[in-house]
């Protein structure tokens, strides 16, 4: 336990040493406030599925590999903020994309409250955090 607490408490340093960067990581999932999704639960899995599917495509890319374990040593800070049309999160996606910064599209299954094929949230990241705060800085926190 107490190398763990040790370990969170020193990331920033061991970042720096072993990977050579010296800036915090994060994540951002966007969600789409205008659906008619009336359950908690349903929210916390679609934000589950962004979270964690951006996570593994960051993780298995090259690129970004060590973005990963820099943001899992520090961590894994994560933020939800909402939007509220389709045509937001898609210009969220397009600012991710010109920033060659990972993301993640959510579609939802169809098997509950909403029809196949529905695109729910976003993931950004883990991303530096400044670099997803261009895109994301002015979007409210979702309630």
């Amino acid at each position: 336990m107490f190398i763990n607490f040790y370990i969170v408490l020193n990331a920033k340093l061991f970042n720096k040493l072993f990977f050579k960067v010296d800036y915090m990581f994060k994540q951002v999932i966007i969600v789409r406030t205008d659906l008619q999704i009336d359950y908690r639960g349903k929210w916390g899995a679609q934000i589950a599925h962004a979270s964690l599917s951006a996570g593994l495509k960051v993780l298995n890319d090259k690129r970004t590999k060590n973005w990963f374990t820099a943001w899992q040593l520090e961590g894994q800070k994560k933020v939800v903020l909402q939007v509220e049309s389709i045509e937001s999160l898609f210009n969220i996606r397009d600012k991710a994309k010109e920033n060659r910064i990972p993301y993640y599209v959510v579609e939802d299954a169809g098997r509950t409250e909403i029809p196949a094929g529905t695109v729910t949230c976003i993931a950004l990241g883990p991303a530096l955090e400044n670099q997803i705060d261009k895109i994301t800085g002015d979007l409210p926190l979702f309630k």
